[in-house]
């Protein structure tokens, strides 16, 4: 059934240009998401091994000037530094979105953010909930809002689910908006001090560094040295570094100027910066993250079960897999409540229960936010560990087995998009029009492509 005219449709296939652009970026994530699984599981084994000294040695090893405050360990680098790369990618991917994007529709962009908005709120509900009266421990409250896609495509990659392009772009759009979320929080409530000085300092080189985007300049004999000096000014000034690589993602125009040919002429200046610093984020910064953040020595069944018992840790898994789905769908169903919005194609609740579950898959933020909750190598930071590994890895699995019940039906969907191109290189599903029969509720190619 096709919604109304002018409604929401939720998991509507969007534009040829745009599924081609993200099916490209999953791609990338998804490499990226093995890698990370890879790291995950090293510090993990060595962590747990014989050798745990020597992991927590190479962790804690300091290196950098110490005039600059700089003399930070491998791990923090790794938190502060190397994630600035991955809030980076993610703020351009994210302004592209809305800026160039098929969510620059506002009928497009309300469900995937009020589905991230739901999906925060109500796991950091869940934890404190559970954490009521506990000691200090209410300071976690962000840790089970945060999804990571590149841990949710190795998920996807694993079950060889047959996902349609509107499901994943879903994901993919509801992870970038997460992500911005997250960084806000990590801005608003886990600065514990405040240096308006060097703050105010920084916002000279990002100025700097944004004019020069703004006129297209792509040296990077420029716009790094500008780049670190951000990230440095941001560090010094108590702000969690990381957000420094948000501020200046968001200072890259999208499209091209009319002096450059416009809109028509090729992609903008942010999805050229994002080509070139997606394979950085997703193979090299995540996944060197990842092995520093995730080695925690569990202590065999016995230790993790006393992990579990720590409140932290059960409100995180509880606010992994029961309020993130909870969120989600609470939040859709809203979105369909008061905008009349119908499902798409042959996609329905259960497949938004799906990727409610793969946004329980929290990682990569979720640990950052714990290391500045409790700090790291505390005893309640090791519980923060352990309760998002049990967290998603839960929420894995359930989504695992809800995608395969789903896949048959995926199938169908999955030959639909993927039939012969014609002679433009267009699938001919985008071609007709919604009303065709045989055609999945499709929309035209539009004539800027």
């Amino acid at each position: 059934m096709n919604a109304p005219h002018g409604s929401t449709r939720v998991f509507a296939r969007g534009s040829w240009t745009e599924a081609s652009r993200i099916a490209a970026v999953l791609r990338e994530e998804t490499v990226g998401g093995v890698l990370l699984l890879v790291g995950t599981v090293i510090a993990l084994v060595w962590a747990n091994s014989p050798w745990s000294a020597a992991y927590e040695a190479l962790r804690d090893t300091r290196m950098g000037p110490a005039s600059l405050h700089l003399d930070l360990t491998l791990g923090t680098w790794a938190a502060d530094g190397l994630l600035a790369v991955f809030f980076f990618v993610a703020g351009l991917e994210l302004k592209r979105e809305f800026v160039a994007g098929d969510l620059r529709d506002p009928r497009r962009a309300v469900l995937p953010v009020a589905a991230a908005v739901g999906g925060m709120a109500v796991p950091a509900l869940v934890y404190v909930l559970v954490n009521l009266g506990g000691d200090g421990a209410l300071s976690g409250w962000a840790i089970p809002t945060a999804t990571d896609i590149a841990f949710a495509l190795a998920v996807l990659a694993v079950i060889s689910t047959h996902l349609p392009s509107a499901l994943r772009t879903f994901l993919l759009t509801l992870a970038v908006v997460d992500d911005l979320l997250a960084i806000t929080i990590i801005a608003l409530f886990y600065t514990s001090s405040l240096a308006a000085g060097w703050l105010a300092l920084a916002l000279v080189p990002l100025a700097v560094f944004g004019f020069l985007v703004q006129k297209r300049v792509r040296s990077w004999w420029l716009l790094l040295p500008l780049a670190l000096l951000t990230w440095v000014l941001v560090h010094e000034s108590g702000v969690h570094a990381t957000v420094a690589g948000v501020l200046l993602a968001f200072t890259v125009p999208v499209v091209r100027s009319e002096a450059a040919g416009g809109p028509d002429a090729g992609p903008g200046l942010a999805e050229h910066l994002e080509h070139r610093f997606r394979p950085l984020s997703a193979g090299i910064a995540v996944p060197v993250f990842a092995f520093f953040a995730a080695g925690v020595t569990v202590g065999g069944f016995s230790g993790l079960v006393e992990s579990l018992g720590d409140r932290v840790a059960l409100g995180i898994v509880a606010g992994l897999v029961v309020g993130k789905v909870a969120g989600i769908v609470a939040a859709t169903w809203l979105v369909t409540r008061f905008t009349r919005a119908e499902f798409a194609d042959e996609l329905g609740w259960p497949d938004l229960v799906g990727m409610a579950l793969l946004g329980g898959i929290g990682f990569t933020v979720s640990l950052l936010i714990g290391e500045l909750a409790f700090g790291v190598g505390s005893e309640r930071d090791d519980h923060v560990k352990v309760g998002v590994l049990v967290g998603t890895v839960v929420s894995a699995l359930l989504a695992t087995i809800v995608l395969r019940l789903r896949n048959r039906r995926y199938r169908r969907i999955e030959a639909l998009e993927a039939v012969d191109a014609d002679e433009d290189g267009i699938p001919d599903v985008y071609q007709r029009g919604p009303d065709t029969p045989g055609a999945p509720g499709l929309p035209r190619r539009s004539a800027d492509g």
